[in-house]
């Protein structure tokens, strides 16, 4: 068989690096296909979007779970650090390697459907496959949608990551291998029931990232990246991972004998 990498190779923040970055080379590549003009999948529709970001974190998890957890979102980082399933002093670089995962992903993406990005005339459009925007602009209701989807994340996560990979000691917290089609699971059904609302970014690392990123590329006819939105998808996600958290210790962790 293939040698096994050695432990150097893939540490758990080059996991998270790589698991970002394929989340959204995949996840932004769906949201791409349907919506940008004159691709195999133009129109496909939400159902498809769902399912491809739905299939992203399997992919992302199945890769980098033995390696890091597969957190791939700071919100749920944070929210397993808050539930004491992860190492605090772990979380800065985590997080920092999500960003730039995703920054990485939406390059890739951006790469991908180059030509289409330049026939797309709508600037609207064309950050819609970087970012997540509302569907009604209201800061209020945008920001209870995101901590709701986000709760249920991470209250999900919390219930499927193993005890036995968790803790203070330095091991990363988080989904095993066998995990990862049900989260992919739980992200698609979060798409379904409660993303018709602001996108369900659920994630700072995967809306900010790409974010990043739109503002960068080059692209012909592009407008804002709407950085006066883009604090909820940042701060409103953490607020549902916490509140996860919360919950997860008022409602008891241990399985009943």
């Amino acid at each position: 068989g293939t040698p096994s990498p050695t432990p150097s190779a893939m540490t758990p923040y080059i996991a998270e690096f790589v698991g970002t970055a394929l989340l959204l080379l995949l996840g932004d590549g769906v949201v791409a296909n349907v919506i940008l003009k004159g691709t195999k999948g133009e129109g496909a529709g939400w159902i498809t979007i769902t399912w491809g970001w739905g299939m992203a974190v399997f992919v992302a998890v199945f890769v980098t779970a033995a390696y890091s957890g597969a957190h791939i979102n700071p919100a749920v980082t944070i929210g397993l650090a808050v539930a004491g399933k992860f190492a605090w002093a772990m979380v800065p670089g985590y997080i920092v390697a999500q960003v730039l995962g995703a920054m990485a992903g939406a390059f890739l993406v951006w790469l991908q459907y180059r030509s289409h990005f330049d026939i797309t005339e709508d600037p609207d459009t064309q950050l819609a496959v970087f970012a997540t925007g509302p569907a009604i602009r209201d800061m209020a209701g945008n920001v209870i949608s995101e901590v709701i989807g986000t709760f249920v994340l991470v209250f999900g996560v919390l219930y499927l990551a193993a005890p036995s990979l968790a803790g203070p000691n330095g091991d990363p917290g988080g989904l095993g291998a066998l995990d990862a089609l049900p989260v992919g699971l739980l992200v698609l059904v979060i798409g379904l029931s409660l993303g018709g609302t602001t996108g369900y970014a659920i994630n700072p690392a995967r809306d900010l990232g790409p974010r990043i990123m739109h503002a960068l590329l080059p692209m012909k006819g592009k407008g804002s990246s709407d950085w006066g939105y883009a604090w909820i998808p940042v701060v409103a996600p953490i607020v549902g991972a916490v509140l996860a958290a919360l919950a997860y210790f008022v409602l008891g962790s241990e399985v009943p004998a």
